[in-house]
């Protein structure tokens, strides 16, 4: 019994001696396998326990910073975070310093008003059925010192995710010429529109990284090999936008959208002799970090659309370059026939016989039809706009630029173009058009990237230089027209009259574009149309070019079209030539400004009988207002450069009284109206002839005042009427 329990026993250790003999040679041959090969089910063994040890860490790059062309930052990239709230309890481990959100109406009520939240809103993320939530875009962007003032309220559970982020510091500032760029899904940052969009291949950054051995907790081992490969930051972009003009732009612009309500702004200033734009604007904007866009064009590149008078420029520089227009030669204003249909002045009725000079100063369609039809001929025209190129785009460095259409099918279609209608154009190719009218003749490409440069070796990648687009006229065309153009601005029978600037020479067209209507034909009323100013100064060596137009802004009942624009126009051309050190030419350029030009005393607070006998001294024409003693305002104010012969309006601080305006420039009677605070109306042009409230009569603030203007001798005749009338009705009264 016991021999057989032996032999069993043996057996068993046999069994299992064979067993563990078969899995040792297998796995030994295994061993012998792997070293002698050096792989494993197909891949390198080596390699594996590299991807294991490996670590790698990025090294983040920065997209290209875009500059005005003085080295203001108008983009770029900075350190951002977005706030997150961690709800899952596992979180925590210690109670004592919880990681999650426990208390989520506290922390919504304190976190809230931080991140512009709504607290109830911000409760309801908090109370989610989730382990990790965000705040959308109110958590999403903020800057370090949002995120240290969070940190400081120490709730539990709220955590950040660094990240870069575009910025914008100037907000609502050339938007739609810098555009805006932003993340895609593959967390890359990508130009959307503008600058962004056309140099993104220059802009575009890519993060470098450094590789190493270490161990499990990430820990360099030593003796291991480490690669690194350097970041490429993208590359800085210069553009041609003078950050200082473009500020005087957008706080005009600004204004008058507060003010008049338009549907829509277009502005662009420019440098005639180079194509450099230096500033360019549009209403309805965007501030491009929040991308609150309603327009995703840019309107001064993107937007054709029949631009009324201010193509007259062009119709003017053609009649002139080819010899054909006498300025001194009449014509009958009002109508002209072309076939079945009829032309008509704005006025409908015209000015009777006049000349053609006279015709440019008044916007006459009837003036620029008989140039077109009669003068230079239809064909002899269309050669003209393809020399100014309204054929084709202008090749400005932005992206989406659209151009025009040129009608030139039928006979009126031909006529029209002359005055601005039926043909179709964008802003920025009038323009380059407009150049050659004041840089002698010489069309110069417009541009907005003066230049790319690599950030790492200072290398300039990509260089813009100015480019002569062609030579429609010549230097004597282009001077000639900047005379005729001068006096629409200064004429009394100008259109321009409302932007005139004090101290500079401004040449310069009006444009009352009409509207086409879905239903057919055009908008009618008073605001359904498109103002514009096409100006430069100084006439004789303009320095700075521009275009406004505003469209359909909501008017005061005394208000034309120009109100608007003109204030966008002077204002910024004034700002941006002072800016530019251009000395002001005065109207009389034979004398010197000293001998024009003084700074006023301030009289506030002087006797009124007292402050007008210095004026009188001093050379200046005082005009008191009121019945009190003392001094209570002035226009021009104290401080201002006023020339010599200048009116001065005191307003004392007894009851206010309207003084007689007849003889008052268009000018002075506004300075009177604005220190009353008046509503003033205007009919006519020249000088006060009537007003509606007589003189000595007391008013009051936002009455409303009616003058009515003529020319010199005629204002002066009426006076003179006026005078005998009051004389013989006083010889009439009985007498005591």
């Amino acid at each position: 019994m016991e021999a057989r329990k032996h032999r069993n026993t043996h057996q068993g250790a046999f069994i299992l001696f064979c067993l563990f003999g078969f899995l040792f040679s297998l796995l030994f041959a295994r061993f012998v396998q792997l070293g002698w090969t050096g792989k494993a089910d197909g891949q390198t063994l080596a390699v594996i326990a590299q991807r294991q040890h490996q670590q790698t860490r990025t090294i983040e790059a920065k997209r290209g910073t875009i500059f005005d062309r003085n080295g203001a930052i108008l983009a770029q990239d900075v350190p951002s975070y977005t706030v997150v709230a961690i709800l899952d309890p596992k979180m925590t481990i210690d109670r004592d310093h919880p990681r999650h959100v426990v208390d989520p109406k506290k922390t919504a009520e304190q976190l809230a008003p931080l991140l512009g939240m709504d607290v109830e809103a911000m409760e309801r993320i908090l109370t989610k059925k989730a382990k990790q939530v965000e705040f959308g875009s109110y958590g999403r962007n903020i800057s370090f010192e949002l995120k240290r003032k969070i940190e400081a309220l120490h709730l539990p559970g709220i955590a950040f995710i660094r990240d870069m982020s575009r910025f914008y510091p100037n907000g609502t500032f050339a938007s739609h010429v810098i555009g805006y760029a932003q993340k895609n899904a593959e967390n890359e940052t990508v130009g959307k529109m503008g600058v962004e969009k056309e140099l993104d291949r220059y802009l575009r950054e890519e993060d470098g990284y450094v590789s190493f051995a270490g161990d499990v907790n990430g820990f360099r081992l030593p003796g291991g090999e480490e690669r690194i490969v350097k970041p490429d930051n993208g590359a800085n972009v210069y553009l041609t936008i003078d950050g200082k003009i473009q500020s005087f732009l957008e706080d005009a612009m600004n204004g008058v959208e507060k003010q008049y309500k338009p549907k829509k702004m277009i502005a662009i200033v420019a440098d005639p002799k180079t194509g450099k734009i230096l500033a360019m604007a549009t209403r309805p904007s965007f501030d491009p970090n929040k991308r609150d866009i309603t327009n995703f064009l840019n309107d001064a590149i993107s937007y054709p659309y029949e631009p009324g008078s201010t193509m007259k420029v062009f119709t003017l520089a053609a009649a002139i370059n080819e010899g054909v227009y006498n300025g001194n030669e009449t014509y009958r204003s009002g109508s002209y026939k072309v076939g079945p249909n009829t032309i008509r002045d704005h006025n409908d009725v015209g000015w009777g016989t006049i000349t053609f000079n006279e015709g440019v100063q008044r916007s006459s369609n009837v003036a620029f039809s008989i140039l077109v039809k009669e003068k230079l001929g239809e064909d002899r025209f269309l050669q003209y706009l393809h020399r100014f190129h309204f054929d084709r785009k202008t090749g400005i460095d932005l992206p989406n630029e659209a151009v025009g259409q040129i009608r030139y099918r039928y006979p009126i279609e031909r006529i029209t173009t002359g005055f601005g209608q039926g043909t179709s154009v964008t802003p920025i190719q009038q323009i380059q058009a407009a150049t050659a009218i004041a840089n002698d003749g010489k069309m110069m490409k417009p541009y907005v990237i003066e230049k790319v440069v690599d950030p790492d070796s200072g290398k300039v990648v990509l260089d813009h230089e100015p480019t002569v687009a062609g030579e429609p006229i010549t230097a004597e065309t282009a001077r000639k027209v900047r005379d005729i153009l001068e006096t629409v601005v200064t004429s009394e029978h100008g259109t321009g009259r409302p932007y005139q600037i004090d101290g500079y020479r401004v040449a310069g067209k009006t444009g009352t574009a009409q509207i086409p209507s879905a239903s057919g034909g055009y908008l009618t009323g008073r605001e359904n149309y498109i103002f514009s100013f096409l100006g430069m100064a100084p006439t004789d060596d303009p320095k700075l070019l521009m275009y406004v137009a505003v469209q359909q802004p909501h008017l005061d009942v005394t208000e034309t079209g120009a109100a608007p624009v003109s204030q966008i126009f002077t204002t910024v051309m004034k700002s941006s030539l002072q800016y530019l050190h251009i000395e002001p030419t005065g109207e009389k350029e034979t004398e010197t400004k000293a001998a024009q030009d003084r700074v006023l005393d301030s009289f506030i607070g002087q006797p009124a009988a007292s402050a007008a006998e210095q004026l009188k001294e001093k050379g200046y024409v005082p005009v008191v207002i009121g019945r009190g003693n003392y001094v209570e305002q002035q226009l021009p104010q104290g401080g201002d450069h006023v020339l010599l012969g200048e009116r001065v309006v005191l307003k004392t601080d007894g009851a206010a009284t309207m003084p007689d305006l007849r003889g008052f420039s268009l000018r002075d009677a506004m300075k009177v109206a604005n220190i009353l605070g008046l509503r003033p109306s205007t009919k006519g042009t020249g000088y006060v002839a009537s007003q509606n409230i007589r003189p000595g009569a007391e008013v009051r603030k936002g009455d409303y005042l009616i003058v009515e203007l003529a020319p010199p001798l005629q204002w002066e005749k009426a006076a003179a009427e006026k005078e005998k009338e009051a004389a013989e009705r006083k010889e009439a009264e009985p007498h005591e």
